[in-house]
């Protein structure tokens, strides 16, 4: 899906949405316990969106109560299949029919170029939730091999009351792979969104009770990680929390899990991901504008970032001018100008955060050859341009942190086991790619690469078929595929014997 309308009709849409900005609790709009907001600030321009209900302890107790509530009840978690799949794939036509608006509040809030959340983002989270619907009433439960007197039988069972912890660079694409899978199972959640982009979660919950789904199924409480985000974690009527974000936030549920009840913890979080380029690469252009690509794409903001292009020597200075050459194409702009390739930094910490990484590289040795400088200062929004660096080490601080921003580092290897050694030299394994004509070498390097993501001769690869999550510290579990239902469901074996005829 692209947008039709020009940059004036677009942000004449903007000024008139009708932003939602209260929890949504049991099937209602509310604002918090406390009564506190926060401010949404959109990226674009630093300007106030609305003043969103700031959730805390409380208020995750009354989402837990209503989501336990209806789970016992049975409306949803004992609905037959065929109730299940008609309700999800009426609330995705839904989320179609409403992917106009849903799409101007991505671009808004978290400052995404609104044709990427119109092309992307938007029919993606729509596909997603139709792709569990589809796949309600084709899932089938197992009888074990047995004795003639006794039957032994496998079920899955919905686990209960799901809490899931999104971030914000794919705010709602992100809620849905988490949301898609357990809904199908017949849980209930609680949906926290990041604190910088709450506003499509705070509408879809709407758009879920209007599909059939019960009240109470779909909680949604807007606020801050150390507050509802740690009430989710320490919480012991809550049975898992699904999470995308940081390492060290990840950490963190984890320790609220053995703290509390030992819930089920999942968690994607992020990567330093290597695109490697050998010296038999079969096409430089393509793999030069798929590394401009995988690291300014959404401003660099993507937990399987290229942020490592990892590169034979013989044909680094080629590949270099091909990548700076693609990346000028690629210069900050409005969010909401259709014309426009990358958006905003999500927010102004995020922005210093990436310019103080910047200012590192180039302070431990790495050579800028190009951008490294915060962008479009008369608008007020956060914007960086995109950023080269060569003369990288592995060792290096911004070859050995996520950054989150759209800043490459180029390092230069002698031959294809030291492209593989130095791509596996980092705590991540969320994502890599490698370029080569040889089958055989890419066969053995995506064998020996320990990321749960291989791509050969390209990046960012996949459907929504196919699992998505790491090894190491890029966390635990996987979203997307069939694979990602066992998340969010009990296995019970029941064992029954036979008397005799």
């Amino acid at each position: 899906m692209t947008n039709p309308l020009n940059f004036e009709q677009l942000t004449a849409q903007a000024a008139a949405l009708d932003i939602r900005n209260k929890a949504f609790i049991n099937g209602a709009y509310v604002d918090a316990a406390s009564g506190k907001t926060f401010d949404c600030i959109s990226p674009r321009d630093g300007s106030v969106l609305t003043k969103v209900a700031e959730c805390d302890v409380e208020d995750v107790n009354r989402a837990v109560a209503s989501a336990r509530a209806v789970f016992e009840k049975g409306s949803w978690s004992e609905a037959a299949p065929a109730k299940r799949k008609a309700i999800l794939l009426h609330f995705a036509d839904l989320l179609e029919k409403n992917a106009a608006e849903l799409a101007l509040l991505e671009s808004l809030d978290m400052g995404k170029p609104i044709t990427l959340a119109s092309r992307d983002d938007i029919p993606l989270s729509y596909k997603c939730i139709r792709w569990y619907a589809e796949a309600i009433d084709k899932i089938y439960d197992e009888v074990s091999s047995s004795e003639i007197n006794a039957i032994g039988m496998i079920t899955r069972e919905p686990l209960g009351v799901i809490a899931a912890v999104v971030p914000w660079n794919f705010p709602l694409m992100m809620a849905v792979w988490k949301l898609g899978p357990a809904l199908a199972m017949g849980n209930s959640i609680i949906l926290k969104p990041a604190e910088q982009s709450p506003l499509t979660a705070l509408r879809v919950a709407e758009i879920a009770v209007e599909a059939g789904i019960p009240e109470g199924v779909l909680n949604v409480v807007p606020g801050f990680g150390p507050t509802a985000g740690k009430a989710l974690g320490m919480h012991e009527d809550v049975d898992c929390v699904t999470f995308t974000g940081s390492g060290e936030v990840g950490k963190l549920f984890l320790q609220y899990s053995g703290l509390s009840n030992m819930k089920r913890v999942w968690l994607e979080c992020g990567g330093k991901s290597p695109n490697i380029v050998l010296a038999d690469c079969p096409d430089m252009d393509a793999a030069a504008a798929a590394a401009a690509g995988g690291i300014f794409y959404n401003q660099g903001e993507v937990c399987t970032a290229g942020s490592r292009l990892i590169v034979e020597e013989s044909i680094k200075d080629e590949l270099i001018e091909k990548v700076i050459a693609a990346g000028a194409k690629m210069q900050p702009g409005d969010p909401l100008d259709p014309k426009t390739e990358m958006g905003a930094i999500v927010d102004e910490g995020q922005m210093n955060r990436v310019l103080g990484y910047i200012e590192k590289g180039s302070a431990e040795g790495g050579v800028l050859r190009t951008g490294g400088k915060r962008a479009r200062t008369e608008t007020g929004g956060y914007y960086v341009e995109p950023t080269v660096f060569d003369g990288i080490k592995n060792d290096m601080t911004i070859a050995k942190e996520e950054i989150f921003g759209p800043v490459l580092s180029v390092i230069s290897v002698k031959d294809w086991k030291e492209a593989v050694q130095t791509a596996n030299d980092t705590p991540y394994g969320l994502a890599a790619a490698v370029w080569t004509r040889d089958i055989n070498k890419a066969h053995l390097t995506a064998k020996k690469l320990r990321s749960g993501l291989v791509w050969v001769n390209c990046w960012d690869g996949g459907s929504i078929t196919m699992p998505f999550g790491g090894y190491k510290q890029s966390g635990t579990g996987r979203d997307r595929s069939l694979h990602a239902l066992d998340k969010y469901c009990e296995m019970k074996s029941t064992w029954i014997a036979l008397g005799d005829a």
